[in-house]
């Protein structure tokens, strides 16, 4: 996924192993779900590979000896537009529950890894390799959870449709198929957000469940001039208009913004981190008007993007040659927008701070704004019983990532979208994305016993 950073509290965070859960899972599902996650980190799902049919067609073979009818599995396009989905028919009571996935991963060059990063091993406690945690330990999860009550003989009343998409990390264009194709559906649920935190004891803090992202918008800002000679430096240089225009930028924070969800989220994590910045969240939540409880948290990179729409230079280009003045100076900027802020107004926004007429501000791209799900009842109920299963009377945080996740693109459609994987890891493990990746083989049971509750409960 394009991750956005989990609310980490760094102040709690350094856990080594999870403690015994209060439930179980039977051995023999815990090392089928394994060798699932193990296939599935072999098959090597970059961008420009070819190897998204090749897993979409392992998932859609264990489905189909699972029990699936073979109509009942269908992938769709090809190479990394490959998608695959399933449906798990039930007694036709309402409109159906959507689970959400990702194949495709992210580069791993092999040379830079200290193992090979497309030869799952385990080792310590941890299964290595590309995507063991972002994100096919919650696609494993999702596949075995269908296939134990597909063999229990499972009827629900609500059908239940999983939807594996093929390019999440680059293009999202299945996504956005996907969305289009399911887009009548009472929730989803995404394993590819959420979940668990571990404290310096390697004991649960938190469970956390993703009901919002921010959008992710890109735009250029460009001035352009005539340009001329070196030798005959004027009055006009689109360099120097740019740099003015970066440092307004910089200089510009967006107002603060809460929502049934951040307030929500401030309140119980205060609670937990305690001291002055519990202090301040807790005031925040209360009032976000409250100047010293929002510089206090804006001060931290941790919550920063949690307070409210943020907007970064991120790229940027001038010029033509070293002996002519500049012609075109262009930065990119990149906006991560609250939920219910619209794109436009962002960009209008940046127009005014940049008070500078000549200067043009482009949209990249086709950015989707975002907006919140509600904190449904009824999901926040068998939630409460999913991880009590594990660890009883552990807080569940609602949360708003600042990155973007296939939900985005149901959201967009109306589906209430939820990031609820069953991981607990502490943050110095989350290495999505990065060198020697990892993920806890101790969190597939929890996982498994929540998925199960999500999915009997929801969908009855």
């Amino acid at each position: 996924m394009r991750r956005a950073i989990r609310p980490f509290l760094a102040a709690l965070a350094c856990a080594i192993a999870l403690p015994a859960p209060a439930a179980t899972i039977s051995r023999d599902q815990h090392d089928e779900t394994l060798a699932i996650w193990k296939k599935m980190v072999s098959i090597p799902t970059v961008q420009g590979r070819g190897q998204m049919p090749v897993m979409a067609n392992y998932v859609a073979e264990l489905l189909r000896k699972g029990g699936f009818a073979a109509a009942d599995v269908i992938i769709e396009g090809d190479g990394d537009a490959t998608s695959l989905v399933a449906r798990y028919r039930g007694t036709g009571k309402g409109k159906p529950i959507l689970l959400s996935g990702h194949m495709d991963v992210v580069e791993a060059r092999a040379a830079d890894w200290t193992r090979d990063p497309f030869v799952p091993v385990e080792e310590n406690g941890y299964l290595y390799g590309r995507g063991s945690l972002d994100m096919k330990f919650g696609d494993a999860v999702l596949v075995s959870t269908l296939l134990k009550l597909k063999a229990e003989g499972f009827r629900p009343g609500r059908d239940i449709i999983l939807l594996l998409s093929g390019d999440e990390e680059t293009e999202m264009a299945t996504t956005r198929r996907l969305a289009q194709q399911y887009g009548v559906a009472e929730l989803l649920l995404n394993a590819d957000g959420g979940g668990g935190l571990l404290d310096a004891q390697g004991k649960p803090v938190a469970f956390y469940v993703q009901g919002a992202e921010k959008t992710y918008a890109d735009f250029e800002i460009s001035i352009t001039n005539p340009g001329g000679h070196s030798s005959r430096p004027g009055a006009t240089n689109a360099i120097y208009d740019l740099a003015k225009a970066i440092d307004r930028i910089a200089a510009y924070q967006f107002p603060a913004q809460v929502s049934e969800l951040t307030r929500a989220y401030w309140q119980a994590t205060g609670k937990l981190v305690g001291g002055q910045l519990g202090a301040a969240m807790h005031a925040f939540a209360e009032n976000p008007k409250n100047e010293a409880a929002l510089a206090t948290l804006r001060a931290d990179p941790e919550y920063i993007g949690i307070t409210g729409t943020t907007c970064v230079a991120t790229m940027l280009s001038g010029g033509h040659a070293l002996n002519a003045l500049p012609q075109k100076a262009s930065v990119s900027v990149n906006c991560r927008i609250f939920p219910g802020t619209t794109i436009e107004s962002v960009k209008a926004k940046l127009a005014d701070v940049i008070a500078n007429p000549q200067a043009t501000i482009t949209t990249l791209g086709g950015p989707v704004a975002s907006d919140a799900s509600p904190l449904r009842p009824d999901l926040m109920k068998a939630l409460r019983k999913g991880v009590d299963l594990s660890y009883p009377g552990l807080p569940i945080i609602p949360q708003m990532s600042a990155g973007a996740t296939d939900s985005l693109y149901f959201r967009a459609v109306g589906i209430p979208s939820y990031g609820v994987i069953g991981m607990f890891i502490k943050p110095e493990d989350d290495y999505s994305h990065g060198l020697n990746e990892r993920a806890p083989v101790a969190s597939l049971d929890p996982a498994l016993l929540m998925m199960r509750t999500l999915l009997v409960d929801l969908a009855k």
